[in-house]
């Protein structure tokens, strides 16, 4: 089969290892019958390329990485990415439980323990939602039980405890529970849009990865302060059922990433999250851009649904949801409790 693999025309391919990131059709021969060479084609991401094994890695449409060697690639090329056709149906928005389910697994705590129907979740202190009490159904205990049994859970890991309340879906004297005790209450949006509303022209070089680099981590603003919190913003970043970095590129940002963004694909559902824009880069489009490639790929992989969640507080992020056309569909709460 070598020899007849070296025979085989392999003008027909274009790619090198300028062109990871992108979205590529790759054939290779896998046979031959009579001898007749036998092709298999790949589509997907180019997400690495080992010269040293001679081997490419491409993500499918599937989310499944296929292992390609070198020695029986004949054609390769990079593709645009898929269009978002405008008749694909977004799914029913789920319940706030539901959604906040599907949430909380595609930013999955390092640590998480059950405390009857509620997920104590613990993150080495790295964004509240890694670290907190996730408050659905019956705690299995007395309302005031089950808040002492969260305080003394986090305070045994050096840690604030927060009590996220979701309206329907926490316990409904939650709220007053929660007030006797002194905790005043953050609000966050969760917004939802069909995943056709982030269609966009794409005018930067937008770069997708299974891994945050160190470029992307670079351009993210909220990893700070110890190691020890660093190493779990990176755990969460890449936690979930399928999780995709976009990079966008510009010419005159030398530097690393012009914008990025984050996205975790679980089912019909999209979460979008860390979009963010380099402050000379900013008002043009690169927003939307990494959405955009974003949510193409996530419905390579059969999502049709977006949603995301932000701080009612954060007015320039909610005037940008609001333009990509997200909806609210509704508000929970992170309280802190203190007693």
């Amino acid at each position: 089969m070598t020899s007849q693999a070296g025979a085989v025309d392999r003008s027909a391919f274009r790619l090198t290892p300028a062109d990871l990131g992108r979205r590529v059709m790759v054939r290779r021969v896998v046979g031959f019958e009579e001898d007749r060479p036998q092709f298999s084609d790949t589509l997907g991401v180019l997400t690495s390329w080992d010269r040293g094994r001679g081997t490419l890695t491409v993500v499918n449409q599937h989310g499944q990485e296929v292992e390609l060697p070198e020695a029986a690639l004949v054609a390769g090329k990079p593709v645009p990415p898929k269009p978002l056709r405008r008749s694909l149906a977004a799914p029913p928005v789920p319940i706030p439980a539901e959604l906040q389910r599907i949430a909380a697994r595609g930013w999955s705590a390092l640590e998480q323990e059950p405390l009857g129907e509620w997920l104590l979740r613990s993150s080495s202190g790295f964004t509240r939602r890694g670290n907190s009490a996730q408050t659905l159904g019956d705690p299995g205990l007395p309302l005031e039980e089950a808040l002492d049994r969260v305080r003394d859970w986090y305070a045994a890991r050096g840690l604030p405890a927060f009590v996220e309340v979701v309206r329907p879906g926490s316990p409904d004297d939650l709220g007053a529970a929660l007030a006797a005790r002194g905790a005043s209450e953050a609000v966050t949006e969760v917004r939802t849009a069909p995943l056709t509303r982030l269609a966009a022209p794409v005018a930067a070089d937008v770069r997708l990865s299974r891994n945050a680099d160190q470029a992307w981590l670079s351009r993210y603003r909220r990893i700070e302060g110890n190691e020890s919190q660093a190493s779990a913003a990176r755990a969460l970043l890449h936690s979930g059922p399928s999780v995709w970095f976009a990079s966008a590129f510009l010419p005159e940002v030398p530097d690393g990433p012009a914008a990025i963004g984050r996205c975790v694909v679980d089912g019909e559902w999209a979460g979008f999250g860390a979009v963010e824009v380099v402050p000379q880069a900013r008002r043009r489009g690169l927003a939307g851009a990494v959405m955009a490639t974003l949510a193409s790929r996530a419905a390579e992989e059969g999502a049709s649904g977006a949603y995301l969640q932000v701080e009612e507080e954060n007015t320039a992020a909610r005037t940008l949801y609001d333009k990509l056309g997200f909806d609210t569909a509704y508000r929970y709460s992170y309280a802190r409790l203190n007693a």
